[in-house]
């Protein structure tokens, strides 16, 4: 047992360094995040969630977008539920998975204490305004904790395909002048419409929902099916496919299944609905083997950053990362990192 966390930390210590010594993309890009469910509504839903990564947008503050200065890393945006009453909340990259400021403040092991002290003071320093203390000064409870330290949870798939800078400001400019006010609906206005919604500034199109596999409602799973789909139907756009790991020290989140494949592949719900409704059981089986199968294992073999012999390709100079970094720690306010 020792010696397979050893292995995993390793493991994530090497994609830590990649990613520090690797810094951003020479291009813009936009990105699904395909995440894997996990904990007990992971187990009721195991459809999981979707997150929009943008290299070259960043975060002014949680409701308001700006376009990236030299040396970050860009921001993730995301619908929620029960969050501070917005509908979309963005966050910097960095924190968005490991729930600090900084790369070299990220642990390669944290347990569920280490996880909530990492996000709890995050929060503290950078989203009190947005989440403010419990009654009795302490951590709040709710969904608050999904906006941050999502590698702890689970891992990740990332489906990235490049953008325009005219791209990105179009969607600056939509998310900026538009109503901020909470949506979420999980079977109509959930986190993957929210996703679909973005893409469509980008590439129209690009992700759609599919009647049959998940009985109509836009699913992670699906959307990334489709974005891939879209992309082999135009291979002049540049995508890759890739994987962040979860941070070892907390349970290993679950694969990320679509609507009539959460039936299909459970026991507990295809045993008593064969014995009691064999017909539908058979047609909810045939739905998923026609429409639903997609295995995101198979697209995504490397992790999240770019290969070392693409370094030469950065645009950032260590200079501008450095002074920027300073800068930032300096001001005390919400991180652009």
């Amino acid at each position: 047992m020792k010696a397979q966390v050893a292995r995993i930390s390793a493991r994530f210590g090497l994609f830590l360094w990649l990613l520090v010594c690797v810094g951003v993309y020479a291009r813009a890009d936009i990105a699904l995040f395909l995440e894997e469910p996990h904990g007990e509504f992971g187990a009721f839903n195991p459809t999981g969630h979707a997150a929009v990564y943008l290299s070259d947008v960043c975060a002014e503050s949680p409701t308001k977008l700006r376009n990236c200065f030299p040396g970050e890393h860009g921001v993730v945006i995301s619908r929620y539920h029960r969050v501070a009453g917005y509908d979309w909340i963005a966050v910097p990259l960095v924190p968005y998975l490991y729930a600090v400021a900084r790369l070299d403040q990220v642990p390669s092991y944290a347990d569920d204490k280490t996880v909530a002290q990492l996000r709890d003071e995050y929060r503290r320093d950078f989203l009190e305004s947005l989440i403010p203390d419990a009654p009795d000064g302490g951590t709040p409870r709710g969904d608050w904790i999904q906006l941050i330290g999502a590698a702890y949870d689970r891992k990740m798939y990332v489906f990235q395909i490049e953008s325009s800078k005219a791209q990105d400001e179009e969607l600056i400019e939509k998310l900026n002048a538009g109503a901020n006010h909470e949506q979420f609906n999980l079977f109509f206005r959930n986190c993957s419409d929210f996703a679909q919604k973005l893409f469509s500034i980008y590439y129209p199109g690009s992700m759609h929902r599919n009647f049959i596999a998940d009985a109509g409602i836009t699913t992670p799973k699906q959307i990334a099916k489709s974005l891939v789909k879209y992309s082999n139907h135009h291979p002049g756009i540049e995508f890759t496919a890739s994987f962040i790991p979860q941070v070892p020290g907390t349970p290993a989140s679950k694969p990320v299944h679509g609507v009539l494949e959460s039936i299909v592949r459970s026991k507990k719900y295809l045993v008593p609905l064969a014995f009691f409704h064999p017909v539908i059981a058979g047609t909810f089986a045939a739905g998923y083997l026609a429409q639903g199968r997609f295995n995101p294992n198979h697209y995504a073999k490397s992790t999240f950053v770019i290969p070392p012999d693409k370094v030469a390709d950065l645009r950032v100079e260590p200079r501008s990362v450095s002074e920027n970094r300073v800068r930032l720690e300096s001001r005390k306010t919400y991180p652009a990192r």
